[in-house]
């Protein structure tokens, strides 16, 4: 019974399963890009090249934890998209206020317009799930509290 328990709690199930594929993709598309813009491009922008490594970092970070769906990688994941969510808005805005900084397209800049705006609309979906996720926990555990679920 506590693997059925688990299951309807886990950011693995549901669609939960789109969000751990739509973040493996933006993983793999960021850092193939990062890689081939710090390889061939540094001295062009600098700041720009190395926001999109850390962009899919954070990418791969959020991709793992969603997957794993236990009560730790819940934490984790909701560190991971909320950063990615201040990311996208920062970078996004700095784009259009600085837009030398950023003479190429990178993940973030633009507010992920390279990408279709998928970073900027990713993050939100990844926390309503994860929001979702928590209080169907916390609605199965006996007694349980609110804030109390998705933490060890």
């Amino acid at each position: 019974m506590a693997d059925d328990d688990t299951a309807t709690t886990s950011t693995r199930s549901g669609p939960g399963v789109v969000l751990v594929a739509l973040y493996g993709l933006l993983a793999l598309a960021a850092t193939g890009r990062s890689i081939l813009q710090i390889t061939e491009y540094f001295d062009r922008a600098r700041l720009a090249y190395l926001l999109s490594a850390l962009a899919a970092v954070i990418y791969v970070v959020a991709t793992v934890a969603l997957a794993r769906g236990d009560r730790t990688s819940w934490r984790v994941a909701l560190v991971a998209i909320s950063t990615e969510l201040v990311g996208v808005l920062t970078v996004g805005l700095a784009s259009y206020l600085a837009p030398s900084a950023f003479p190429d397209k990178t993940v973030w800049s633009h507010f992920g317009s390279g990408y279709g705006f998928v970073p900027l609309v990713l993050p939100v979906l990844g926390l309503l799930w994860l929001r979702r996720v928590n209080q169907r926990s916390v609605t199965q555990l006996p007694g349980g509290t609110p804030g109390s679920a998705g933490r060890s």
